[in-house]
């Protein structure tokens, strides 16, 4: 059953045990101070009653009728409120008329309370004697009354007790259902953002940790919706790159591999010619030779470097320092007045064939671009360990690549092949960052590796 119950409910139901559970220990109070209470009451009257009628009989043998003065005295006691007293001769037989039983009252306590309260009677005997005839006045407490108004508290109690809880346990259901009221609106609004409703949002009400609670959901919400747009924004940037790759790839085969092969069929025609000739010229053939020569080393670079943008060759096999090292020799050859320093970190240790390769594509992408647009003069590659972790709590490589150029112009944005690798060192959980200045450009990378 509490299982099944709500939050709601739970609170409520507990309000109502707490406050039955108040009622009920003090009526128990009341009842179990009810029986000391009456006792010291019945105490109390019989120790006055005997001491007034100690003092009132010491003089009754002087009186003119003993017997008949006795006989008025006890008359006059027994209407007495808290007590009775009667009188008895020697044989233990009753003098007096016994005490007539009291009005019927509607909040007369039930049996079991008095029997409770006040189990047995208490009674005293007042030895009295006249002119040597022996006697007694029994005193006997009757504390009815206070029986009477102690069950009567005690009712009074329940009925005030069970009216006020009753009052306070409705007051409490109402301030419990006002603050828990943001609840289903977060269940609501928790539905539609796992149904993809990411522009869902819960006004903020409650009590401060409800309302507390309100504002987080809804900037996790405009977090998730921010997340899925990057998503989809990365997705499509995705796309765009892959495009924009291919395109280039095409215009570098086309500008540049179709002039090498049109050179080569020249030269190969021209040499084919010779040979159908009587006398062929060995001078020619050495020159058509050494053209075609020149022509194939050319087009086994630029294969080299289509080859580099595809897949970095000998990355797994030779590692990340070999492969940076030749990545910067061909650079060097192809441009040999600019230098380039590179400087790997011995305490960089494994990083994983993932953390190598972005390591790489920064690298290559940001010499790219000094060779292209920078005019420095030398560019530095550092890789070592950063301080920094992951979330997940991975380490990670700082790859900082920078010249001495001109750096960027203001305003200018960062080129599709940047763009592109922030994105993805992003998937990976680590930043790329971008830095321009008087004295060049830094491009400074966090790249998480797979070692914990």
């Amino acid at each position: 059953m509490w299982q099944n119950l709500s939050l709601r409910g739970r609170i409520n139901l507990l309000l109502a045990l707490l406050l039955a559970l108040g009622l009920a220990v003090n009526i128990g109070r009341q009842v179990a101070e009810a029986g000391p209470r009456v006792q010291a009451e019945d105490q109390s009257v019989i120790r006055l009653a005997r001491e007034f009628i100690e003092m009132i009989v010491a003089d009754l043998n002087e009186a003119p009728d003993p017997d008949a003065r006795l006989n008025q005295i006890a008359r006059d006691l027994s209407r007495l409120r808290h007590v009775s007293i009667a009188l008895y001769d020697a044989g233990g037989n009753p003098l007096t008329p016994p005490r007539p039983d009291a009005d019927d009252d509607t909040r007369a306590p039930p049996a079991w309370f008095v029997s409770l309260v006040h189990p047995e009677q208490t009674a005293v005997s007042v030895p009295v004697s006249i002119h040597g005839k022996p006697g007694s006045l029994r005193i006997t407490a009757h504390p009815d009354d206070e029986i009477a108004e102690i069950w009567d508290g005690i009712v009074t109690q329940l009925e005030v007790g069970s009216v006020i809880a009753l009052a306070l346990f409705f007051l409490m259901m109402n301030v419990v259902g006002r603050a828990l009221a943001p609840l289903q609106s977060l269940a609501e609004v928790m539905g539609k953002l796992e149904g993809g409703q990411y522009e869902a949002r819960v006004a903020p009400g409650g009590a401060p940790e409800l309302a507390a609670i309100c504002t987080r959901l809804n900037h996790l919400a405009a977090t998730l919706g921010e997340a899925v747009e990057d998503k989809r924004r990365l997705a499509e940037r995705a796309v765009s790159l892959q495009d924009v790759e291919r395109k280039e790839i095409a215009r570098e085969l086309h500008d540049e591999f179709g002039p090498y092969l049109f050179s080569l069929r020249a030269h190969a025609s021209a040499l084919a010619k010779l040979a159908d000739g009587k006398a062929p010229s060995a001078e020619a053939v050495r020159k058509h030779g050494s053209a075609l020569l020149e022509q194939i080393n050319a087009l086994q670079q630029f294969t080299r470097r289509v080859l580099e943008r595809l897949r970095p060759v000998g990355l797994a096999e030779l590692g990340l320092g070999q492969a940076l090292e030749s990545l910067s020799r061909l650079w060097r050859e192809s441009h040999p007045e600019v230098a380039i320093e590179t400087t790997i970190s011995p305490r960089l240790g494994t990083t994983g064939e993932t953390a190598d390769l972005t390591i790489y594509r920064v690298v290559q992408e940001a010499l790219t671009n000094v060779f292209r647009h920078a005019g420095a003069t030398a560019v530095n590659v550092v890789i070592e360990p950063a301080e920094q972790l992951t979330r997940d709590g991975r380490l990670c490589a700082r790859v900082r690549v920078s010249d001495n150029g001109h750096g960027m112009e203001p305003g200018q944005k960062l080129g599709f092949g940047l763009v592109g690798m922030r994105e993805r060192i992003l998937a990976l959980g680590g930043t790329l960052n971008v830095v321009s200045g008087d004295g060049g450009v830094t491009v400074e990378a966090l790249v998480p590796t797979a070692v914990a």
